[in-house]
Formats: structure tokens, C-alpha cells, sequence
């Protein structure tokens, strides 16, 4: 009995701590603001499909196979007969109380189940992406300037300004032409080959690798290019630091002197911009899954924008919000993991 009671004074004081603690309420008070966020977006791309010009139905009237009667009936079946303002509610109402996203006019299926499908790819490209950036870009970056203005520094700046200033588009371009040269080597088109269900897990894996092989590379190009031109940066004005300079003059090993002391404090700023990062990485692959006939979310998308599909749309537009906030909430709770000194609201 007493060591019954001991335990539950601990695990009461455990959870205590735990609600009490700085991280668990700013984490609350960036979800409460997400909701608020999530809310206006939701209602800004309702607004701007009702606001453009031509609908779901007008299309459908074009096609003279289809019967007035048989459009009224998808009128009222999805609800387009009611205002403006009736059908953002009785939509926002579904996802409260149901977590229903509508149906998608298109598809004639529900919502949650193409993005749940969706969804996973998106990520696996932005995911392994961002992987492959950091990999490459820090160590080059630190590369760079440790090699300050000699030919190392010089050819990595060069590959740098040209990174950042190709267009994420035609860098996509290039890399469909070079596919065409060099078929069939490297796969375009899907994620998978047409024999993926037969293959082993290993097969399957090195399946979606070898499809993934351009896409990332088209995704990563001027992500690495920026990430490594701030490194480089952040890591020059770390080193000419009092600090810095007194841990030298004590006989401290340069290494020890670059990747102890100095990276720690250079590597602040990039944490910072993990969450811009992924939004700038969400938004590529949008472009890039179109390109590549990549099946994620950004190619549902601008089929559903395209289809003036209205509540896949808002749903799509909305899931893009969540990971977008997701992203810059997971950022900061590294930065203050790395950098115990700092406070999460001052991260506001």
C-alpha cells in the first residue's frame, strides 16, 4: 500500500512538472496559435475558389453526356445550393465534430483518404531532402570557410551562386533532359516500377530509392546552395570571435577550436531555419511532383485547383498549413535543445 502511494505522489509530481515546464506551454500556446492560423487559411482558399472564375459544375455543364437533373442532384449532394458562408460552416462543422474533410467532387471519395495517401510521399521527398541538404551543406560549409578565399572556398562559392540562381524549375528541366539521355537509368514517372509488388522489402526499398533519385536532387539543389553560403558565413564570424581568439592563443587544437567551440555557436542561426527550411522544401516539391509525375501531395493539389475540386482543395491547403507550423514548432524545440541558454519565448 505505501509503495503504491509512493508511486502515485511520484507520478503526480512527474505530470506536474511536466504541464508546469516552459517547453509543455509553449508548445500549447503554439498549437492554440496553429488552430487560429490553420482557421484563417482555411477560410482564405474557400473564399479565393468561390472568388475565381468558373466551378466544378460549370465544367460539368459543358458535357452534354450529363443531364440537368443528374447536375442538380451533385448541387444539393454537395451542398453548393447554400451560400457562401452556409458552406464554409457546415464544412468547418464536419471536421469538428466527424474530423470529415468532405468528399472530393472529382473523385467522388472522401478527402481524408486521398491525402492520407498523399501525404506520406510529400514527406518522404521533403524529409529525405532536408536529410541530404544538412549532410552535404554543413560539413561543405564549414569546408569553405576554414579554406577562406582559396580554391576550395572559390569553387564551392561559385557552385553556391549557381545554385541559388538557377530556378528550382529549371534545374527540374535539366534533369528530365539528362533522364532522356540516359534512359533507362534513371526512372521518370511514379514512385515505383510496375513490378514493385513483387519485389522484396529490400527490393522495394532500393525500388523507391532509385525512383527518387531525381526528384531529390531537383529538390536539394538550391537548398544546399543556400544552407552552405550561411554556414560558411555563420561560421567565419563565429571565428574571428575574442573567444575564439583566446582558446587559439591557450594552444587549443584547431579542430577542437572549430568543432567545439565555434560550431556550436554557428550552427544556431541554421536550426532557426529548419522550419523555413521545410516550408521552402513543401513548396519545391509541389513543384517538382508535377514535373516528375510524383505522386504527393502537391500534384493532387494543383489537379484539385485545376478541377475546381472546392474541398479537396481547402483540405489540401490546410494539411500543407499543418506541416508547414509542425516544421517551425520541431525547429525551435531543437534550438533550445541545443542551446539550453535560450528562451522559447523569446523565439515568438
Amino acid at each position: 500500500m505505501t509503495n503504491t502511494k509512493i508511486s502515485l505522489e511520484t507520478s503526480r509530481d512527474w505530470l506536474l512538472k511536466l504541464v508546469t515546464s516552459e517547453t509543455f506551454m509553449y508548445v500549447i500556446k503554439r498549437l492554440l496559435q496553429a488552430l487560429l492560423t490553420i482557421f484563417l487559411a482555411s477560410a482564405l482558399s474557400f473564399f479565393v475558389m468561390k472568388l475565381s472564375p468558373g466551378n466544378y459544375v460549370n465544367t460539368l455543364r459543358q458535357n452534354p453526356k450529363i443531364s440537368p437533373e443528374r447536375i442538380e442532384e451533385i448541387i444539393k449532394q454537395f451542398g453548393l445550393d447554400k451560400s457562401w458562408p452556409e458552406q464554409f460552416g457546415f464544412w468547418l462543422k464536419q471536421i469538428v465534430t466527424k474530423g470529415d474533410f468532405g468528399t472530393s467532387f472529382v473523385y467522388q471519395r472522401s478527402v481524408s483518404s486521398l491525402l492520407w495517401e498523399r501525404v506520406p510521399a510529400t514527406l518522404f521527398l521533403a524529409i529525405a531532402s532536408l536529410i541530404i541538404t544538412w549532410v552535404m551543406a554543413i560539413p561543405l560549409g564549414i569546408l569553405a570557410a576554414v579554406k577562406q578565399n582559396r580554391l576550395t572556398d572559390q569553387v564551392l562559392q561559385v557552385v553556391s551562386y549557381a545554385g541559388q540562381g538557377i530556378p528550382n524549375f529549371i534545374t527540374v528541366l535539366f534533369l528530365l533532359f539528362f533522364a532522356q539521355l540516359t534512359t533507362p537509368l534513371f526512372p521518370v514517372g511514379n514512385m515505383t516500377s510496375i513490378d514493385h509488388a513483387e519485389l522484396t522489402w529490400l527490393g522495394k526499398i532500393l525500388d523507391i530509392a532509385w525512383h527518387s533519385i531525381l526528384p531529390l536532387i531537383a529538390l536539394s539543389v538550391t537548398s544546399f546552395a543556400g544552407l552552405q553560403r550561411i554556414m560558411r558565413g555563420q561560421l567565419l564570424d563565429v571565428l574571428r570571435q575574442d573567444y575564439i581568439q583566446t582558446a587559439r592563443a591557450k594552444g587549443l587544437p584547431e579542430n577542437r577550436v572549430i568543432y567545439v567551440h565555434a560550431l556550436r555557436n554557428a550552427i544556431n542561426p541554421l536550426i532557426t531555419l529548419l522550419g523555413f527550411e521545410l516550408a521552402g522544401l513543401l513548396s519545391g516539391a509541389f513543384i517538382t511532383e508535377n514535373f516528375f509525375n510524383w505522386p504527393g501531395l502537391g500534384k493532387l493539389t494543383l489537379q484539385a485547383v485545376l478541377a475546381k475540386d472546392q474541398y479537396l482543395v481547402m483540405a489540401s491547403l490546410v494539411m500543407s498549413a499543418v506541416l508547414l507550423i509542425l516544421g517551425n514548432l520541431i525547429a525551435d524545440l531543437i534550438l533550445k535543445a541545443a542551446d539550453p541558454r535560450i528562451k522559447l519565448e523569446d523565439l515568438n
